[in-house]
């Protein structure tokens, strides 16, 4: 009997980061199932990743802050493919303002989608890692939950948190087969990257030691490694791919 290939969750897998991590983890052999968003958005990504060869990349919309509707879609997960033995949070939304003009609302957008739903997806996955004796989780923060960032306290204040909630976990799941690490890109060469104002973009690019941007494979590479059943000792910890901008 052909052993069903491990099952790779990926949440914000059709972001642009996302798209890198779920193709690098495809190419290493994994089910991968990409979490969306937007519908119609998720049916065209899903047509380009068939369309490039990546057969083995699926789609799951469950909704990651609705911690009823994330269990739902774990079952669905297991299903279908089986049980989750990686998961890598990558969702994450920006509602940028400063504090004093910053609503409630904006505050609890991020907090829910970039922390909340951490804690909803970890809590949904967990059970089936504990039993099978192995897991990996990769988080994906960022430069800003390390450092701050101006008119980011509540990305910063979500990132910062998601490490934390690496840490505490790493500790509880360390002696099961469990790895729990995070990963905390710089500015990275996406989409979101590429709408920022010409002149603003070259500054920041100015400020990085290494003078120019990240690429996505580039983080993609980190997951994979982490993911790896190689990668055993590696529980805890943070990995900083920002080209030398922050070091702490």
């Amino acid at each position: 009997m052909t052993q069903a290939a491990p099952v790779a969750w990926v949440t914000g897998g059709t972001g642009g980061i996302g798209t890198a991590i779920c193709r690098e983890l495809a190419r290493e052999g994994y089910q991968v199932v990409a979490g969306y968003h937007n519908p119609d958005k998720a049916r065209n990504w899903l047509e380009e990743q068939r369309a490039a060869g990546f057969d083995n990349i699926a789609l799951s919309g469950a909704n990651l802050i609705d911690y009823e509707d994330c269990e739902a879609g774990v079952r669905e997960i297991r299903d279908t493919y089986g049980p989750v033995s990686v998961l890598v949070n990558c969702a994450g939304i920006t509602r940028d303002t400063t504090l004093k003009k910053m609503s409630p609302e904006q505050w609890r957008e991020v907090i829910d989608c970039n922390l909340n739903s951490v804690f909803n997806t970890c809590r949904c996955v967990i059970e089936d890692m504990l039993e099978s004796g192995y897991g990996r989780i990769i988080n994906i923060s960022s430069i800003n939950g390390r450092k701050g960032q101006f008119g980011q306290a509540n990305y910063s204040a979500a990132k910062a948190g998601m490490h934390g909630l690496t840490m505490a976990l790493a500790q509880e799941t360390a002696a099961k087969g469990i790895t729990v690490n995070t990963v905390s890109p710089g500015y990275i060469a996406t989409d979101m990257i590429q709408k920022v104002p010409e002149k603003i973009r070259e500054s920041i690019r100015e400020s990085i030691p290494v003078k120019r941007f990240g690429e996505p494979d580039e983080i993609a590479r980190a997951v994979c490694f982490l993911a790896d059943k190689g990668s055993g000792f590696i529980t805890g910890a943070n990995l900083d791919i920002n080209g030398g901008q922050f070091m702490g």
